[in-house]
């Protein structure tokens, strides 16, 4: 199995984008990073894609894929390479028609073992379990088990992203359990030493696991 890697969600809200990319060049210049899911509800869109243009700017410069939480409609406005969606927002076959066969689609499926089988046949590039832990970023659907990690690498080769309050302190059983990829927000943006501090100890922790 391939090494576990970090996937970097952007805060729920950003007041000053500018603020936020220092912030983020020096997350994604500690260690490395895989994907940075730009997650930004309640906005105009006017407004969503000037805040996102620096931000995807910055990332696809540390060779980092951008994905727009449940906006596959903007992907290609952004020049994102994919989306990540919900199981209430636009069906996996609408956004695959839409984004075509090269861009990423990964898709929630919570706790549920059906609705990972349902995304992973019909060709989502990854499969987003959780929530493992209590999170304030979002209010989640579902609590999930580190088994349904192990059930999933064991038996796919769809890769597996845990979600849902994941920080420095709780993140290991996780990795041992063949999470591909572990989806942080607050576990990085609001760790106590910083973001650079944070991507920093997650990598550590996955080489050590």
């Amino acid at each position: 199995m391939a090494d576990c890697r970090l996937y970097l969600i952007t805060p729920p809200r950003i007041d000053d984008v500018g603020a936020f990319c220092t912030r983020l060049e020096e997350a994604l210049s500690a260690d490395d990073v895989a994907c940075l899911q730009i997650r930004l509800k309640d906005m105009e869109d006017s407004a969503l894609i000037d805040l996102a243009r620096p931000i995807v700017e910055i990332a696809q410069a540390h060779d980092v894929a951008v994905l727009m939480n449940d906006r596959p409609d903007l992907v290609e406005t952004l020049g994102a390479d994919g989306a990540h969606i919900g199981q209430d927002d636009m069906p996996y076959a609408e956004a695959r028609k839409l984004l075509g066969d090269e861009l990423i689609i990964g898709v929630t499926a919570h706790d549920s073992r059906h609705l990972a089988m349902v995304a992973g046949e019909a060709g989502a590039d990854y499969v987003a379990f959780g929530a493992f832990f209590p999170t304030t970023t979002k209010d989640p659907k579902a609590r999930a088990h580190p088994d349904i990690l192990a059930w999933w690498s064991s038996l796919f080769e769809v890769p597996c992203v845990a979600i849902g309050g994941i920080t420095t302190d709780n993140c290991v059983p996780l990795i041992e359990a063949g999470a591909d990829f572990l989806a942080v927000s607050a576990g990085v943006w609001n760790h106590p030493d910083g973001p650079a501090a944070a991507v920093k100890e997650f990598n550590r922790l996955i080489a050590q696991n």
